[in-house]
């Protein structure tokens, strides 16, 4: 793949989970804009964030079926008809329909990110990768700041309009860009589904993962749905805008996510964990500040999201690097049964903040994200440490190549990989 493809592929990623945080920060224009409140418009964000979790459980197993450049530019051009249809919604439930049709349509980059990983050589996957996961966290940083700017100068309907012209191009582009892969082995869609559920049952590892990531990632969204009740509210009196700019400052997060990646590689993903579920507890007690408005609320508000945002992208690499070491043969599935029950906590983030936040205000929110951290550290704290790596006494810890490369039995080519994975009684040590 060239350089230019994989660029093209970063800004897919970008526009297409963008499109998954530019309501967060119009909902007060909504609300305004089709004459409802503002708790009520912000289930456009919720709608949205099922919808999406229901494409990762459904449409994600496909790239394990279909060819993926027709695949691709089939999403992706729905993706722009629902955008379309959100920008034209005559009312909120007609609005909350689209929303919810654009999140499951607007799973390119978790299909993208496998199929780059099977086209690029072993020496450039790292790179690779890593440029996409830089397009997906700028796409979800920036998006906020792109809604609020063109939502307050032109109307709430003019980031949806914007949003869906640059996928219908980006899907004109992927036609031609994209390689042609093979047909994949045509697995029955229904075994698919039915992988995903089952390694969820069997495997402590992804439920742990699950876990870990659905609670941050459901504080999380609580924390940015309600920012925009808080900044458009009496205590500050701000407009939308400021949702955006506020959301800048997580724009550090990108430089912090390969520190993280480098730790998870030396100590692997449970010391990681720890620290970034500390973490979002600090940014709790810090976020509670911001209730005080004026120019100190502002700078406990840009801190402790600082924090959350850089805690929540680095529990992620770890989660998936745990989650990934379960199994090489099934990779696509299990970050399919990961990446749903993240988004699932997200939703339910969501829709919890808007309710903690209508009885018991930001401090109420910041409270939420205390008690989710507080459960997933102390499951933490007492879970077993599962080694990854055959023979290893160290949790948790990760296989690279290198450390392949230093220790030849435990190659999955090698000899001492086969005797240990042979069926007990087998008397064959191949198998």
């Amino acid at each position: 793949m060239s350089r230019r493809t994989v660029l093209t592929l970063a800004a897919v990623c970008a526009v297409a989970v963008g499109t998954l945080y530019f309501p967060q920060a119009i909902s007060p224009l909504i609300a305004a804009g089709l004459g409802t409140s503002p708790d009520a418009a912000s289930l456009v964000v919720t709608a949205t964030q099922v919808g999406y979790t229901a494409g990762l459980f459904l449409l994600v197993p496909l790239g394990d079926r279909f060819p993926h450049r027709p695949l691709l530019v089939t999403l992706l051009a729905l993706t722009g008809l629902g955008l379309l249809a959100a920008g034209c919604a005559p009312s909120l439930g007609f609005l909350a329909a689209a929303g919810m049709f654009t999140g499951i349509t607007t799973v390119a980059a978790q299909i993208i990110v496998p199929m780059t990983a099977g086209l690029v050589g072993a020496d450039r996957r790292g790179a690779v990768l890593g440029t996409l996961l830089s397009g997906s966290i700028g796409g979800m940083l920036l998006a906020r700041t792109f809604g609020a700017t063109l939502g307050e100068r032109l109307g709430w309907r003019a980031p949806y309009l914007v949003a869906a012209v640059l996928l219908l191009l980006l899907a004109a582009v992927l036609a031609v860009a994209v390689p042609r892969t093979p047909s994949p082995a045509r697995r029955p869609y229904g075994a698919l589904l039915a992988d995903s559920l089952r390694m969820l049952r069997s495997e402590s590892r992804l439920r742990r993962s699950c876990l870990y990531q659905g609670a941050v990632f459901g504080g999380f969204s609580a924390v940015w749905t309600c920012a925009a009740l808080l900044l458009t509210g009496p205590a500050y009196g701000l407009g939308p805008q400021a949702v955006g700019l506020l959301a800048l400052v997580g724009a550090a997060t990108m430089f912090c996510t390969p520190l993280a990646g480098r730790m998870v590689d030396r100590w692997g993903p449970d010391p990681v964990n720890l620290v970034c579920l500390l973490a979002v507890l600090a940014s709790a007690a810090v976020l509670a500040a911001g209730v005080r408005g004026g120019v100190p609320g502002l700078a406990a508000l840009t801190v402790g999201t600082l924090m959350l945002d850089i805690a929540m992208q680095s529990g992620m690499i770890a989660n998936q690097a745990r989650v990934l070491a379960v199994r090489a043969d099934a990779r696509s599935r299990l970050n399919t049964a990961y990446m749903t029950c993240a988004y699932l906590g997200g939703s339910a983030g969501s829709w919890l903040g808007v309710r903690v936040y209508g009885r018991a205000g930001w401090q109420g929110v910041c409270v939420l994200v205390a008690a989710l951290a507080a459960v997933a550290l102390a499951h933490h704290l007492t879970a077993g440490r599962n080694v990854a790596r055959p023979g290893s006494a160290r949790p948790g810890h990760v296989v690279t190549a290198e450390r392949l490369r230093r220790w030849p039995s435990a190659s999955p080519s090698g000899a001492g990989w086969r005797r240990r994975r042979a069926p007990l009684g087998s008397g064959r040590s191949g198998r």
